[in-house]
């Protein structure tokens, strides 16, 4: 578990503004989550404690093969998502202006995470450098990223 450290920057700005934080998802539930680009999607989970519906926008961070959407937990293994697919690993997943589609979450292990933040980082420099400065106050001293943020595939179901 990490501990609490103060968050800055434009993070801060958006998680202590709600109406901030949340704005994306009525996008996505209005039917126009693709006005928000490819780059991001929405996962439907299921609480692990409540068993209701749950929301969040996440990056994508890679698309590895066809069918299959890489994200990652920039507030690491303490995120309420990330709690709840891996409680239940079945949700649903809406990436731009389509319905919602079954997916199955995947957590990666270190190894592949280390070299998804590696690709990021070569390809999108310029936002590896916003994320890597947001989520550096998450990770434990002496832990790597890939340690520290699980990455997940959420890998969409064949009739998707």
């Amino acid at each position: 578990m990490t501990e609490n450290r103060p968050i800055s920057g434009a993070l801060r700005s958006v998680l202590v503004r709600p109406v901030l934080a949340r704005s994306p998802l009525a996008l996505y539930g209005a039917g126009l989550g693709g006005l928000l680009g490819r780059g991001l999607l929405r996962l439907e989970h299921r609480g692990r404690v409540s068993g209701k519906r749950r929301y969040a926008v996440l990056e994508v961070v890679d698309r590895p093969r066809p069918g299959v959407l890489r994200v990652v937990s920039g507030l690491g293994t303490d995120s309420q998502w990330f709690r709840n697919i891996q409680a239940e690993p079945k949700v649903q997943v809406s990436n731009g202006w389509g319905p919602s589609v079954p997916a199955t979450a995947h957590v990666l292990a270190a190894p592949e995470a280390a070299q998804t933040f590696e690709r990021y980082e070569a390809v999108h420099p310029w936002r590896w450098a916003a994320l890597e400065r947001t989520v550096r106050e998450h990770v434990p001293a002496g832990s790597t990223l890939a340690q520290a943020l699980p990455v997940v595939d959420l890998v969409l179901d064949d009739r998707s």
